[in-house]
């Protein structure tokens, strides 16, 4: 088996597609509105075919959020290698991204950073450095 896509609800999803085309070379399907039920979406999909759905409603909740809370907590791209976290981290907080944790080497085997997206969601950028092994 294999996560088919992960689905995500933000207030702008045209400027969440932009991002996720721009940074980390998606490629969106055409916007989707359904009028009766308040609801847009795009479908983003990664080099690997991996995919993210991006999906608004205006009538939906927008709590804060909160560093550690109940439900997903971030999306980790891997970007390739050490320079290329190194790089896009650079890039993003160029273009004014909040950076939560700079680039290092993790317990897991990655080198990785955390950036917040346009709506503060958390982006981890990784690079595999290691073995990544989790026993029973």
């Amino acid at each position: 088996m294999k996560i088919e896509h992960v689905a995500i609800y933000v207030r702008d999803i045209d400027v969440e597609k932009d991002f996720f085309v721009k940074y980390f070379g998606a490629k969106a399907t055409a916007k989707y509105t359904n009028f009766r039920s308040d609801f847009s979406n795009y479908f983003l999909t990664f080099e690997d075919g991996s995919r993210l759905e991006i999906m608004n409603r205006a009538t939906m909740a927008d709590p804060k959020k909160v560093e550690y809370r109940s439900g997903f907590h971030h999306i980790a791209m891997e970007v390739g290698d050490r320079k290329d976290v190194d790089d896009i981290t650079k890039r993003l907080q160029a273009d004014g991204y909040a950076v939560v944790k700079g680039a290092r080497e993790t317990g897991d085997g990655q080198y990785a950073s955390v950036v917040l997206d346009p709506e503060d969601n958390e982006i981890e950028l990784i690079a595999k450095i290691g073995a990544t092994t989790y026993k029973d």
